[in-house]
């Protein structure tokens, strides 16, 4: 039996997988499994809006109605039990069956646990709807929030508990916050935007205990001084969601391996988002997992593509923001690939570094400033980054010559 479509996962990349796989023609049966009860909705806003608003509500990427219309059957909450590869059958929780053509991993990824005895009800991880509403009811003025880890999530966490008047210590084990990815000089930025609004970070702060009795959390750290909290937000990374793809016999490299094309070493499926790891052909073919909102949209339509036999591979630049305060950080490429940076002030309280390998290539952009200021900068030496361009520093150095007229050249 021919099952058509079916995507495990019905967050960003899913969803739009599925809405994709109709736009393209597909007129096969659709069926996108999802294990909670919402409809699919964009992640970025846990956060930030659903933690400020005064009405938090999902921002979905489709209602029922456009589901309906597409003929997109969305079952929900349902939890797959197995991937049986030598049948093409999805086996669900309750016993059930789904015949498959084809099969879509878009499992996500799923918060990092602190490894530390005396966690409790008080130490919660933000991943879902359902987290945001329930960390969101503690954010009020004088409420004691910690978070535990300075990374993005943490960070624009903190940033909303603070709009509402909550104190907020942000615990970070590093020397400094933002350590992954994210250039030295613009994470100070932040440090001090975050202290301006009266959030204390902690950095090099190594947590010795935690004591959570149910009522509030105290957090004993490494050189003996004591955290009482509320509520603590732990946010120290995330885990691809691998299990069903490992047990059903899958490569696994830092999340499902898939070749360029989003392949599986079985043709018949395909992983694509956070929980999956890829060669990118703009940094010689090194194999990276994103957790990025544009990419779990962007491989989410790829993946639709090359489910219909399109064999498109991945073409794009990695890029990531954080809107913090009145501060917008964007990353686009992978700084890590980078020897060498070169800063360009592009207005008041805004610059942006370009990062250079030895042989001159632009390999990454980082900027910050308030609201937008960076972002069509940031656009554009992506599409530097894209070309493989190299670039004089002095150039990128001068506000005066347009990275326009550099991608132009």
């Amino acid at each position: 039996m021919n099952g058509g479509m079916v995507i495990i996962g019905a967050g960003e990349c899913g969803g739009r997988a599925a809405l994709a796989l109709r736009d393209l023609g597909y007129a096969g049966p659709v069926t996108l499994i999802g294990d909670e009860p919402h409809l699919p909705y964009e992640r970025p806003p846990l956060s930030k809006d659903a933690m400020v608003a005064d009405a938090p509500a999902v921002k979905a990427i489709a209602g029922e109605a456009d589901l309906a219309d597409k003929a997109i059957t969305h079952l929900r909450p349902v939890t797959v039990a197995s991937v049986d590869r030598a049948a093409k059958l999805v086996k669900l929780a309750d016993g059930s069956e789904l015949a498959y053509e084809k099969l879509l991993f878009a499992t996500g990824s799923t918060p990092r646990k602190l490894p530390m005895p005396g966690l409790g009800r008080r130490c919660v991880y933000l991943r879902t709807f359902d987290d945001a509403l329930a960390i969101r009811r503690h954010l009020r003025p004088q409420s004691r929030i910690a978070v535990v880890g300075g990374g993005f999530i943490g960070l624009e966490l903190a940033a909303s508990a603070r709009r509402l008047g909550a104190d907020v210590a942000v615990i970070e084990a590093q020397p400094r916050i933002l350590m992954r990815g994210v250039p030295a000089e613009i994470a100070a930025v932040v440090h001090a935007a975050h202290e301006a609004h009266g959030a204390k970070i902690l950095c090099g702060a190594g947590i010795a205990a935690i004591d959570d009795d149910g009522q509030k959390v105290q957090l004993t750290l490494a050189d003996g001084r004591v955290i009482d909290a509320d509520l603590a937000v732990i946010g120290i990374g995330a885990e691809p969601n691998t299990r069903l793809a490992e047990a059903a016999g899958l490569r696994i490299e830092n999340g499902i391996a898939v070749d360029a094309m989003l392949h599986t070493a079985d043709p018949a499926i395909f992983a694509a988002g956070d929980c999956c790891s890829f060669p990118l052909a703009v940094y010689g073919g090194r194999r990276v997992r994103l957790e990025a909102w544009r990419n779990a949209q962007e491989q989410g339509a790829l993946a639709a593509r090359n489910m219909l036999g399109h064999e498109e591979p991945v073409s794009a630049v990695p890029w990531f923001w954080s809107d913090q305060y009145e501060l917008t950080m964007q990353i686009a490429g992978l700084s890590d690939e980078a020897n060498s940076s070169i800063r360009r002030d592009i207005g008041e309280n805004a610059f942006i570094l370009f990062h250079l390998a030895g042989d001159g290539r632009l390999v990454a952009a980082s900027g910050i400033g308030p609201d937008t200021a960076v972002a069509r900068d940031i656009r554009l030496a992506e599409m530097l980054i894209a070309k493989g361009a190299r670039l004089a520093p002095a150039a990128l150095a001068s506000p005066e010559v347009k990275l326009k007229r550099l991608l132009a050249g």
